[in-house]
């Protein structure tokens, strides 16, 4: 029997198999910062260049200018939200928001009736009302969060008119009663959750409604007191892999290794976090989801209800949105007025505040 001629690998072929299996990896050089002790898992890995692109802001249309003089609601008709704002000013933000939101081929015509622009006939001005109220809110409210940095239009838009980054309520399997087929949101590779086999809607309970994110016991057995059933942990892993994308970092950016749970020896970052999850919360509830009867249908998800936001609209993989570069000088108004902070939450009937838990961990998911 003749045996069949071999073929030598070429170099070629060899570097072909290379850049496939290299294919998922990001290349180049890494910065890497150890954040507790030798061999614990507590590096974290950041890309430059993901940054160094992410910091690439527009430049201003033009320069602001100074206040005072003539106030927008004096010299327009049907200003509601910045009426007493300075009409330079209010024109300035106007050109702002044209260039973070509006498609370029529509200008200010995406929000406005060139004929009256006093119009509330379209319904991205009507929204748009209501984003300046919210993002105010979140510089203002949720300065823990966002701190002195804060957000603009841009820092969610960033020029497209529906941000990249948003999410709706899961579409569901065709026929939910029936146990054939039935996934209940697992086993479905989705970006969601890192492509794990975890439910790939994590966002309805934790980013839309309130739902007890924690789910660490003091005990391995039930306890009276624990109010989160252990069959919540795959749902809220699920988040946890959604924020670890979101920011581009793994878990010990905000927890220590030895201890998930512990808040005592929890990073700052897990306290920030803490009031984001808030936040998003608040901007979902408060904000979008009201808005509901006023978005049209291609504005809407399968079960009819609004975009939302979560991590991803303003991270993008970016530990701090657009690398940590503040805009908000440019958009001084977008501040808001001095109102009080948001106050820590305890966990449902639980009634207590985050500081307890530093303590005693187990005061963020007892009952009482």
């Amino acid at each position: 029997m003749t045996a069949l001629p071999t073929k030598t690998p070429t170099k070629t072929m060899v570097l072909g198999v290379a850049l496939v299996l290299l294919g998922g990896c990001e290349i180049g050089p890494k910065t890497a910062t150890q954040t507790g002790y030798r061999g614990a898992g507590l590096n974290q890995i950041i890309n430059p260049k993901l940054i160094a692109a992410a910091s690439a802001i527009p430049e201003a249309p033009y320069p602001l200018p100074p206040e005072g003089g003539p106030t927008a609601g004096e010299s327009y008709e049907n200003v509601k939200v910045l009426a007493g704002l300075g009409r330079e000013r209010f024109d300035h933000l106007m050109a702002e928001m044209t260039q973070w939101v509006a498609p370029p081929e529509q200008g200010c015509n995406y929000c406005h009736n060139p004929e009256n622009m006093a119009s509330d006939e379209k319904y991205t001005k009507i929204v748009a009302r209501r984003m300046l109220q919210m993002t105010q809110a979140i510089n203002g409210r949720w300065a823990s969060h966002v701190k002195q940095t804060g957000v603009t239009c841009y820092t969610c838009h960033r020029g497209n008119a529906v941000p990249a980054y948003k999410w709706v309520i899961a579409e569901g399997t065709p026929e939910p009663g029936k146990v054939l087929g039935n996934r209940h949101g697992q086993n479905a590779p989705n970006p969601n959750v890192g492509y794990a086999s975890l439910p790939y809607d994590p966002f309805a309970e934790y980013l839309g409604g309130r739902a007890q994110i924690r789910v660490a016991s003091s005990s391995a057995f039930p306890n009276a007191n624990h109010i989160v059933s252990i069959k919540a942990a795959e749902k809220s892993y699920g988040l946890m892999m959604h924020v670890s994308g979101a920011l581009g970092v793994n878990c010990t950016y905000c927890h220590n290794s030895q201890s998930f749970r512990s808040w005592n020896l929890s990073s700052a970052q897990r306290g920030t976090a803490y009031y984001g999850i808030r936040m998003v919360r608040d901007i979902n509830q408060t904000y979008i989801t009201p808005l509901q009867p006023i978005f049209p249908a291609n504005r809407k998800g399968p079960h009819g209800d609004p975009y939302k936001v979560n991590c991803t609209t303003c991270h993008q993989g970016i530990n701090k949105p657009l690398g940590g570069v503040s805009m908000i000088d440019q958009a001084p108004i977008l501040r808001g007025a001095s109102i009080a902070r948001a106050v820590p939450e305890g966990g449902p009937g639980a009634g207590v505040a985050v500081p307890a838990a530093f303590s005693r961990p187990a005061a963020m998911t007892d009952a009482k």
